[in-house]
C-alpha cells in the first residue's frame, strides 16, 4: 500500500516525531511504499530520508497517517486519513473533523474525545521495541540512575539525591543533549526518571522507571512515583505525565521512591511494554482500521449491486416472455401472412411497453 506519514515538525527528537519516525519504520518493515510530511522538516526528516522514506511525492495514498490537526487539514483529501491525538491540552492535538477516524493514545484523551462528540479508539504510544531493548541487564541493585527531565534545576535535585545514596547519575535534556541514539544512553542506567514517552522508552529497554520532571508548562515538578504493575494503570491512563498521582518529592521522599528499586520490575516493564506499547502491534492496528474501513466501503456498494442483478434478471426474464410471445405471433402469421407486417408492429409495441413499464417500476 502507499502510506502517508505526518507530524506538524520533524525537526528534532520529542514525542510525536519519534513516534512517526518509529511508524514509518515499522510499515516499510512490513513491506509498505511510506513516504512522510512535515511543515518543518529537520534532523528526524533526515534520518526518514535517509532510511529511504521521502517527502510526500505522489497525488493520492491508500492511507494516511498524522498526529496534528494542521497536519490533516493540509492532507485531507490525499486519501483515507487517520488522526492521532498525543494530548489533551496542545492546540495541535485537537481532534479534526476533518479526519476519516481519530485514535487517542490514552483513555484520558479519549474520555476528551468522547466529551467533544467524537469516536475513537485507545491505542498506547507505540516503542520500536526491536530499536528500544535491553541491550545490558540491570543490576541486582541500583548503581545507575539516568535522568530525561527537560529541566536543569530537577537535575541538579536528582543529582543531589543520588550523590546521598551513592549511585552514579546520568541526564540527558532534549534540549540541550537532543541525542538520538537515547536507547544507548538508557541502557547505561538501571533506573530512568522521565515522564511521557521518556517512560516508555525506559520500559522498552527493560529499565525501572520514576515518573517525575519539571516541564515548561507545569508550576512545579510532579510526577506519579516509582512505576510498577501495581500503580501503572493509574499514570497511564494520564500518558504517564505526573498528573494521575500528582506527587511532589522532598529530597527525603525521592530517595525513599529510589530505594523502592527492584530488578524485576524492570522484566515487568519490558514484558509490558512489548505486549501494549509495542509500535509492531501498533502499525497493525492502523492496518485494520483502513481494512474495516475498506470493507465498509464494499458492504456500501452490496445493495447496489444486487439491485442491479435483480434488475437484469427480470429483465431477462421479461425478454424472455416478450421473445416466446413474438414467436407465437410470428407462428400465429404464417398461417395468416396477409396480417404479417401487422402482427410484427403490434409485438414490437408490446416489447416497448412492458420495458418502459420495467424501467419506471425500478426507477
Amino acid at each position: 500500500m502507499k502510506i502517508l506519514v505526518g507530524n506538524n515538525h520533524l525537526q528534532r527528537t520529542g514525542g510525536t516525531e519519534n513516534y512517526t519516525f518509529a511508524l514509518a519504520v515499522e510499515l516499510q518493515r512490513l513491506g509498505h511504499e511510506v513516504e512522510y510530511f512535515a511543515f518543518e522538516r529537520g534532523e528526524v526528516a533526515e534520518r526518514l530520508e535517509e532510511l529511504g522514506v521521502h517527502f510526500m511525492s505522489q497525488d493520492s495514498y491508500d492511507l494516511i497517517l498524522v498526529n496534528h490537526n494542521t497536519v490533516v487539514e493540509r492532507l485531507c483529501t490525499y486519501g483515507f486519513i487517520i488522526q492521532t491525538c498525543h494530548g489533551v491540552f496542545p492546540a495541535l492535538e485537537q481532534p479534526s473533523p476533518l479526519a476519516d477516524r481519530h485514535v487517542s493514545v490514552t483513555p484520558e484523551i479519549k474520555d476528551h474525545l468522547d466529551s467533544l462528540g467524537v469516536e475513537s479508539g485507545v491505542l498506547y504510544n507505540g516503542i520500536d521495541c526491536t530499536r528500544f531493548a535491553p541491550y545490558t541487564p540491570i543490576s541486582p541493585r541500583l548503581t545507575t540512575v539516568l535522568s530525561l527531565s527537560q529541566s536543569d534545576d530537577l537535575n541538579r535535585f536528582l543529582n543531589r539525591c543520588c550523590r546521598k545514596m551513592n549511585i552514579k547519575f546520568l541526564s540527558c535534556n532534549k534540549f540541550t543533549d537532543n541525542v538520538w541514539e537515547i536507547e544507548k544512553k538508557i541502557n547505561e542506567a538501571d533506573l530512568v526518571v522521565g515522564i511521557g514517552r521518556s517512560v516508555y522508552d525506559a520500559m522498552a529497554c527493560g529499565r525501572c522507571v520514576i515518573s517525575f520532571d519539571c516541564r515548561r508548562y507545569m508550576k512545579m515538578a510532579i510526577g506519579d512515583g516509582y512505576l510498577n504493575k501495581d500503580n501503572f494503570n493509574t499514570a497511564i491512563y494520564h500518558n504517564c505525565s505526573g498528573r494521575g498521582l500528582r506527587k511532589t518529592f522532598t529530597k527525603k521522599e525521592f530517595i525513599q521512591e529510589l530505594k523502592k528499586y527492584n530488578p524485576e520490575d524492570g522484566v515487568w516493564a519490558r514484558e509490558y511494554a512489548l505486549e501494549n506499547l509495542n509500535m509492531a502491534h501498533s502499525a497493525k492496528y492502523y492496518l485494520s482500521l483502513f481494512e474495516e474501513y475498506y470493507e465498509c466501503q464494499h458492504d456500501a456498494e452490496k445493495p447496489l449491486l444486487q439491485k442491479t442483478r435483480l434488475m437484469s434478471n427480470i429483465l431477462a426474464g421479461k425478454l424472455d416472455v416478450i421473445n416466446s410471445l413474438q414467436n407465437d405471433i410470428l407462428r400465429l402469421a404464417k398461417k395468416k401472412r396477409k396480417y404479417l407486417n401487422i402482427i410484427k408492429i403490434i409485438g414490437i409495441l408490446l416489447a416497448v411497453l412492458l420495458v418502459f413499464f420495467f424501467v419506471m417500476l425500478f426507477a
